[in-house]
């Protein structure tokens, strides 16, 4: 998470719509490129991001299922795109339309991950952001962290199922 004792300030981060945020990863989630988009979002210096774990910028009011959605799709070779809220080191956020694919080699090996961020539009924003905030209550109902996820992911994947959308669909149905 960001800084650690960093407290969410409330204050979102502008950026231009046509900005590219872009990030690539190692099998564990530890930052291997960030372009200056990210840097400066963010507010870290790239010698503290290059090697720390991408959660470095995990606002606390992002759902923990969300992200298990993420690992659990890339892992497989697949894409995934999803709304997200980060937080930078000063606690300000910034809220993103990630694209995330996994990095392959010759042989179809999974090598990493890469991430391109936009700003969202508005509208859909809206509609996940209550979405999310019922997720992270769901989460935090739980003593475990771990519980909590896995009630979140269950309620996620509930909600999906009602409305007969995979998660891809459901995001661009916003």
């Amino acid at each position: 998470m960001a800084g650690a004792g960093v407290r969410p300030t409330g204050i979102e981060c502008p950026y231009d719509e046509n900005e590219l945020i872009v990030s690539k990863t190692d099998l564990k989630g530890r930052i291997t490129y960030a372009n200056d988009v990210f840097l400066r979002l963010a507010k870290y210096p790239r010698s503290e991001v290059i090697g720390a774990p991408h959660s470095l910028i995990r606002h606390p009011d992002m759902p923990r299922c969300v992200f298990k959605l993420l690992w659990d799709t890339i892992q497989t070779r697949k894409e995934l795109f999803a709304y997200i809220v980060n937080m930078a080191r000063d606690g300000d956020h910034y809220w993103v339309f990630a694209h995330v694919t996994p990095t392959l080699d010759a042989n179809r090996n999974i090598v990493g991950f890469h991430s391109n961020r936009r700003k969202p539009d508005p509208a859909p924003l809206e509609k996940i952001k209550p979405i999310y905030a019922e997720l992270l209550a769901e989460e935090n109902r739980h003593d475990s962290r771990k519980d909590g996820m896995l009630r979140g992911y269950d309620m996620l994947m509930g909600k999906l199922q009602a409305k007969g959308l995979e998660y891809d669909e459901f995001v661009f149905s916003l």
